[in-house]
């Protein structure tokens, strides 16, 4: 077979690529966006940016799939300014240096301002963020960052201090529902979706909208293959591979579900524990890490209200090592439901942390010479070990009176233990040890 030639103006006709769906349906004007009403819609920040026709420097902060990008490509439409488009992924300093020559030949050349729209900003590290600065404050370029990550800790001080911070949130199922009915009209017409099949798939978009519009696509090729315009549910889930949820082990998403799942199992709540546990596992979070946080919460937040809940966190992490996954799992959601049900206390959390503050603050005081050890002789003829009372040789095993600080320390108490669960035999009997000291103390 002949190969054609390179000349030949039908040689990639046919294999010319097709934008993604995402990219078809990319609003073109600002009342084509769904969502993010907060912002957009009148009298509403954003809403009101658009309208005032001066551009300025901004950080967009959401979830993926929400429209970050394509607020910064209206913007560059809307204000007619040039539109230079980095990933903070894939760029370095050669390339926010060729954008800012670009933006100064553009404005010399046509007068026209640049927008530089940064992808995933919080890539960057603290150099590339203030190359930046220097050209926004001399107006050469109007910055706009998109983040997933909380800016308050991802994006220097001076460059947040010279950009408007807009939250976007993830899209709602009716928000979803409007993007699929619209991409359904324009893209897809032929293929007829059941009222299920519908819902399914915006459950399975999570409230991302270039999910949605992704999985979309997925279902006209399923369909194109297997010749039917009739979508069912089995068709529906055979196509798609499982989706997993938006979860960024490094990110936001990461660090509020564990906030979640522990502030569940404090407050004493075993269906919520096990619905984050839940989500973070179908997020793909790694299950001994989880492990690992409910062990943590075992120790801070039950402590000596019920011991067994720490060997129980303990054991279900090594069971986890031994099965694996999905069947080591189960061990974790049974280790969270029973923390979540256990007593709670703090008071050895809070003791912990009461002994360091005041040993950070105190003097180095020296171990009394009552209880030092004393191996040898010379150390026994300096007092080392002298009247030191052998608390299993006194009445029940406890030696009243005697004191174990440093002779010069002020009186402290630590812990408290709580009413509940064993803390409170715990609190019993310290105080009524705490009763034969006193009456020691009189005989003295």
């Amino acid at each position: 077979m002949p190969m054609s030639s390179a000349s030949d103006p039908d040689l990639f006709a046919s294999h010319a690529p097709q934008a993604p769906l995402a990219e078809q349906l990319r609003p073109k004007h600002l009342s084509d966006v769904i969502g993010q009403e907060h912002l957009l819609s009148a009298g509403k920040p954003l809403r009101l940016a658009f309208e005032a026709g001066k551009p300025h420097s901004m950080i967009l902060w959401g979830p993926p799939g929400t429209g970050k990008t394509t607020l910064a490509r209206l913007m560059s439409t809307e204000f007619q300014c040039e539109f230079i488009a980095l990933s903070a992924v894939l760029s370095g300093t050669k390339d926010i240096r060729n954008a800012v020559e670009q933006a100064q030949f553009t404005l010399q050349q046509s007068g026209r301002h640049t927008i530089l729209f940064v992808d995933e900003v919080h890539r960057f590290n603290k150099s590339q963020q203030d190359a930046f600065l220097p050209y926004v404050e001399q107006g050469l370029i109007t910055f706009v960052g998109a983040t997933t990550e909380n800016p308050s800790f991802e994006v220097n001080h001076a460059l947040l201090s010279r950009a408007q911070v807009y939250i976007l949130t993830a899209l709602s199922g009716q928000e979803l529902a409007q993007l699929f009915d619209r991409a359904h009209k324009l893209a897809m017409p032929q293929l007829q979706f059941s009222a299920d099949t519908r819902r399914l798939l915006i459950e399975f978009a999570d409230g991302d909208a270039r999910r949605l519009l992704n999985l979309l696509e997925q279902i006209q090729t399923a369909a194109t293959t297997e010749a039917v315009t009739q979508i069912s549910e089995d068709l529906v889930i055979n196509a798609l591979s499982r989706n997993t949820r938006a979860f960024d082990k490094g990110g936001d998403a990461f660090y509020d579900q564990i906030s979640a799942l522990h502030k569940s199992v404090r407050g004493s709540s075993p269906d919520a524990a096990l619905y984050w546990l839940c989500r973070m596992l179908d997020g793909g979070a790694d299950p001994l890490y989880i492990g690992r946080r409910l062990i943590r919460m075992a120790v801070e937040d039950i402590g000596l209200a019920d011991p067994r809940a720490l060997r129980l966190a303990l054991d279900a992490c090594e069971t986890f090592e031994r099965l694996g996954s999905p069947e080591g799992e189960l061990a974790l959601a049974q280790a969270a439901l029973y923390l979540a049900s256990a007593p709670k206390s703090n008071a050895a959390y809070l003791a912990y942390n009461q002994a360091r503050a005041f040993i950070t603050r105190d003097k180095s005081r020296n171990v009394p010479l009552h209880l030092r050890n004393a191996p040898t002789k010379l150390m026994k003829n300096i007092g080392y070990g002298k009247a030191y009372r052998y608390a299993h040789d006194c009445p029940g095993a406890y030696a009243a009176g005697e004191n174990y600080f440093p002779d010069d320390m002020p009186a402290v108490s630590f812990y408290q233990p709580t009413a509940y669960g064993l803390e409170q035999k715990i609190r019993e009997k310290l105080a009524y040890l705490h009763s034969l000291d006193e009456q020691a103390k009189h005989k003295i």
